[in-house]
């Protein structure tokens, strides 16, 4: 299992751009290891208030949803869930300076992450008799 996250700093690209160079990177993975899972977390609000860096991430998202399933060996795992407050804000607790995570911020994200990554690394039947043969 590989595990991409990338493109929040790419703030000086369009959120076409910074989603294509993500789909660049896993059509990378899919060529140089095929057998390999991919999993795509997207990108994360950022700022105390909303602002356009907050809107081309959720873009980035979008284009994201709409194009990955087209790959394959490859998830997209949306981890903003709980950021951002029902006024528009990002709490401290979760990200200090509104970008980096905190400890409770990083552990909203580990949690389904980690159970994703213990789902593909279970193997199907059909993996455990192609091992066997």
């Amino acid at each position: 299992v590989i595990v991409v996250w990338v493109g929040t700093n790419n703030h000086e690209n369009s959120a076409e751009e910074v989603a294509g160079g993500i789909e660049a990177i896993v059509r990378l993975i899919n060529t140089q290891q095929p057998q390999a899972k991919v999993i795509v977390l997207g990108l994360l609000p950022r700022g105390e208030k909303p602002n356009p860096l907050r809107q081309k991430n959720a873009k980035v998202n979008h284009l994201l949803k709409a194009s990955l399933p087209k790959l394959p060996n490859v998830q997209l795992l949306d981890v903003d869930a709980g950021f951002v407050h029902s006024d528009g804000t990002i709490s401290y607790h979760d990200m200090f300076d509104f970008l980096h995570l905190t400890g409770g911020g990083y552990a909203k994200i580990c949690k389904p992450l980690h159970e994703l990554i213990m789902q593909l690394l279970e193997e199907t039947p059909e993996e455990k008799r192609a091992a066997l043969a």
